[in-house]
């Protein structure tokens, strides 16, 4: 690895959720591994992980050894302020998900939550970081993410089927939206049905601003059946959003979020913690009270979401965009080229890695030129000055860590 870089074999998961064969962007990207095999038509291809996390982690293609091990043993790959700082694992996570249908509703802890849940449940959450994320669409992507405006959802729960559910306040705010989770999270299934029914059975007219919501209860329900209560939180209290290739959404530690369909590069802190409560089976969700009392009510509304992508100094050419989240640990490079153009990255002086997501070129790392395509991982240590070239054009993300 004299040029600093090194092409890495990751694994894919295949959880119910995920979109099938062909269908799925982690999928085919993964399809593209040595000795991945054919996809299979009939299997699920959900998340493809990339980086050191030891649930899910890459190997070295030339070697087979896992790249933390490797880390580990060549910190200055990582440099000395990463180490200081985080170790030598990588600091993120970059995965590619794909799905057909909602994942489970859930949040993430935060450190200080991470670190009460894996010294009382190891085997279950197995770290002590923190998890704020970002997701950026390859596809159409819906989303629900975060909180309605407060009064958005005061004016909701006015509606006949709901108006018990609201638990007494003077002013509708945070803390009666908090209750107002926790009752709505406990209903019991033949409740949930017959409240979804009744807000079925209401006119349109009556839901204002909110007219989507029937549409979006018939679309979950039929995902998870009647009887799941995630269907009134996401239809009910949360930000649906559709995000277009190249948008982004960032989730803060606590965010409450469901990603509900299509293909996204997703980065997070390196973690695997969550509390699930909906679009999962009941025996797979977490307290309801230990749920309503990590969440966090920012965003409050869908535009606090959005994340930003700005022409990123680091693209020496002019070629690349950077996905800057409000926390440490990570920032996110994507770079699309036509045929005949080309992009150069400056030193970053911290690790990275990114994947080729279309397309075809060149990479040229200190003097060697590497043959890259659709559905290559590669590992790039601090020092490492990247040039891309195309004759086709090609697209790819490059996660890098930030301190």
């Amino acid at each position: 690895m004299a040029d600093g870089v090194l092409q890495l074999v990751c694994e894919c998961k295949h959880d119910p959720w995920g979109k099938q064969g062909e269908e799925s962007l982690a999928g085919r990207l993964w399809s593209h591994m040595p000795d991945a095999g054919k996809l299979d038509s009939s299997e699920t291809y959900s998340e493809m992980w990339m980086g050191t996390y030891p649930s899910v982690p890459s190997r070295i293609r030339s070697t087979g050894r896992l790249l933390s091990e490797h880390l580990k043993d060549n910190p200055d790959l990582v440099g000395q302020a990463v180490c200081d700082r985080y170790g030598s694992d990588i600091p993120f996570l970059p995965k590619v998900l794909s799905f057909a249908k909602a994942l489970p509703l859930q949040i993430h802890p935060d450190k200080r939550l991470a670190e009460r849940l894996h010294a009382s449940e190891p085997e279950k959450f197995g770290d002590t970081n923190h998890k704020p994320e970002i997701a950026i669409a390859m596809s159409r992507f819906e989303l629900f993410v975060g909180f309605k405006p407060l009064e958005t959802i005061a004016a909701l729960m006015q509606l006949k089927p709901l108006k018990d559910l609201v638990p007494a306040h003077k002013t509708f705010d945070d803390e009666v939206l908090r209750q107002l989770c926790k009752t709505l999270l406990s209903l019991p299934p033949d409740t949930v049905s017959e409240t979804i029914a009744n807000l079925q059975d209401t006119a349109l007219s009556e839901f204002g601003d909110s007219e989507n919501v029937p549409a979006l209860l018939d679309r979950l329900s039929k995902q998870y059946s009647t009887f799941d209560n995630g269907n009134l939180i996401a239809a009910l209290l949360m930000n649906y959003m559709v995000l277009e290739p190249g948008e982004a959404v960032c989730v803060p530690a606590d965010g409450i979020h469901a990603w509900f369909s299509g293909d996204i590069i997703e980065c997070m802190a390196r973690s695997d913690n969550v509390l699930n409560t909906g679009f999962c089976p009941r025996a797979d969700r977490d307290n309801v009270e230990f749920f309503a009392q990590a969440l966090t009510f920012t965003p409050h509304g869908p535009k606090e979401s959005l994340l930003e992508r700005k022409k990123s100094p680091i693209g020496l050419k002019g070629r690349t965009t950077e996905y800057a989240p409000p926390f440490s640990e990570f920032n996110v490079l994507g770079v699309t080229l036509s045929s005949a153009q080309g992009e150069k990255h400056r030193v970053l002086e911290s690790p990275s890695i990114f994947i080729m997501t279309q397309g075809s070129g060149k990479m040229s790392v200190g003097g060697t030129v590497h043959e890259i395509g659709e559905g290559d991982v590669y590992f790039a240590g601090k020092d490492a000055e990247l040039e891309f070239s195309t004759k086709t054009g090609l697209s790819l993300y490059r996660a890098y860590a930030t301190f």
